[in-house]
């Protein structure tokens, strides 16, 4: 039967992670992320949340284990806590190992205790800097109070918080020993991220990026890195900091293909599924979602898109500093 077998690529990865966006929406700017007069998509053209419940439902019939929610922002989504208990029945019946998010904090102290409540069990926080103007001139907006806030709330409420950091040139350099403290000082994991080449904001992408593999030698500078095998089933390659115990993951789209082991693939707010950040093939799912009550149809394209899962992305900054892709970030999430 089609619904209950596994999904496996032409490469033989399998798929057991889905990174399922609610909004393309955000309440920052960040100029690595999109340009400050960012038009987003109509509401009405968003799945509702009960077909993305009914959609996340039919990947977890298919061997999907873990799920994340991303936006945008997916805490500015209306009624995505009820979406988030809902889907934790599959956490009941042992079918998810894990129900996770990717937030930028703004709206975590509020959302905190119900997070735990429904089963979520870490989260992702993506905080860049901790300098508070520097944060307003990184995602054009003065949240970062409420980061923190909503960093001491995670935490009171029991989630394990990871921080993701975009590595940016001029930036990063000078902040990264506060940032590794900061984060292993209070027991979360800090994750750097090369920035890729995902649509158009307004600045030269040139300008931005920052090979991890400089950066690591800079950390090396200071601290004792130890690498080690430990995964959290995402793409991150991470080190142990002999001196504080903690871990540093990166993340390197640009510098170092990870895509041989990739289990992932992504949908968007309207449905569309993204085998590959990094190429533009998509399988719009919304039609066959909304075409029928059985889901024969909607499984049947699942099947066609994971059977052109590319074997990698070709993620590249060209000389111009033009993005690679015209989508930007927001639209999945990362």
């Amino acid at each position: 039967m089609r619904g209950s077998c596994p999904l496996t690529d032409l490469f033989g990865r399998r798929i057991t992670y889905l990174r399922l966006s609610v909004t393309d929406r955000c309440d920052l700017r960040c100029v690595y992320c999109m340009p400050e007069s960012m038009a987003f998509l109509p509401r009405r053209d968003l799945l509702t949340l009960e077909e993305m419940d009914r959609l996340a439902s039919a990947f977890v019939t298919r061997g999907v284990s873990k799920i994340r929610i991303t936006g945008g922002e997916p805490l500015v989504r209306k009624g995505v806590m009820g979406l988030l208990e809902s889907l934790s029945r599959h956490l009941a019946s042992g079918r998810l190992k894990e129900l996770t998010l990717t937030t930028n904090g703004t709206q975590l102290a509020r959302h905190a205790e119900q997070l735990a409540r429904v089963g979520v069990r870490r989260i992702n926080v993506s905080l860049d800097t901790l300098d508070a103007d520097r944060f307003r001139a990184i995602t054009r907006r003065d949240e970062f109070h409420a980061v923190m806030d909503g960093l001491l709330a995670a935490q009171k409420a029991g989630l394990a918080v990871k921080l993701n950091a975009v590595a940016l040139k001029g930036i990063t350099e000078g902040e990264i020993h506060e940032l590794i403290a900061f984060a292993h000082g209070r027991g979360m994991d800090l994750t750097l991220i090369e920035t890729m080449p995902l649509g158009d904001v307004g600045a030269d992408r040139t300008d931005q990026y920052l090979p991890l593999g400089d950066l690591r030698r800079l950390i090396e500078a200071r601290w004792t890195l130890v690498d080690t095998p430990e995964r959290t089933g995402g793409p991150a390659r991470y080190v142990r900091v002999a001196e504080t115990g903690g871990r540093i993951g990166f993340i390197t789209p640009m510098s170092h293909s990870f895509c041989e082991s990739c289990n992932r693939v992504r949908v968007s707010a309207t449905g569309v599924l993204y085998t590959c950040l990094g190429q533009e093939d998509k399988t719009d799912l919304r039609a066959a979602l909304r075409g029928s009550e059985s889901d024969e149809a909607f499984h049947a394209a699942i099947d066609e898109a994971i059977g052109a899962k590319p074997r990698g992305h070709d993620f590249r900054i060209d000389r111009t500093g033009a993005p690679k892709l015209a989508r930007h970030m927001s639209t999945l999430g990362g």
